[in-house]
């Protein structure tokens, strides 16, 4: 069982025009093919999805933004207690999506009304003990498989644009994931228990 544990309730959830705030990330790695070089980016990086407690559907790790963290804080704590992982989270959000939360409408003056802010979180470490592992399965896919058995929309939008961002600055490249390839990007460590963030 993991010493960490995860929050519960919505004393210090934050809200914006009656929009619940949630934040959350996409973990990745890649997948190295010392056969083929010649493989592309959507087959080479695999994301990793969790399982809704009392359902075998598959989301990204995602929760409530708390008045006492940052949004960055908030995405890399989520995911630290619903997958297990932690890594290096890009500062850079990948967008800002509405939807409604089917969990529940028990709030009367936001009725379900969430905005979701994802990042794209490079892991580094996966832990074998985390505090929602009662609940929660991880499964690593690759990007094809995750967009198949998402689901919400909103979130194979997230991916959609996951995977459009990590091709567009190429920071998949074996050389730039390599240590000495990250230690040249600018990072900063903003809570050691959970991440690091590059800008």
């Amino acid at each position: 069982m993991s010493n960490l544990s995860a929050r519960t309730g919505r004393d210090r959830q934050l809200y914006d025009n009656n929009f619940r705030l949630v934040s959350g990330c996409i973990p990745y790695r890649l997948v190295k093919d010392e056969e083929d070089s010649n493989v592309d980016l959507e087959n080479k990086l695999q994301v990793l999805m969790v399982s809704s407690p009392n359902r075998h559907d598959l989301v990204f790790p995602k929760g409530g933004w708390e008045d006492d963290e940052t949004v960055l804080e908030a995405a890399s704590r989520e995911a630290m207690e619903e997958a297990g992982v932690k890594g290096i989270l890009r500062e850079d959000p990948l967008g800002v999506w509405e939807f409604r939360s089917k969990s529940s409408c028990e709030e009367a003056e936001c009725c379900g009304r969430c905005k979701g802010y994802m990042f794209a979180l490079e892991v580094k470490e996966e832990l074998a003990a985390w505090p929602e592992q009662e609940n929660r399965e991880r499964r690593w896919l690759n990007v094809k498989e995750a967009l198949e058995l998402c689901r919400y929309e909103w979130m194979q939008s997230a991916l959609e644009e996951f995977l459009r961002v990590m091709t567009e600055d190429g920071s998949t490249k074996e050389e730039s994931l390599s240590p000495s390839g990250i230690s040249k990007r600018r990072e900063r460590q903003f809570d050691s228990r959970y991440c690091f963030v590059v800008n």
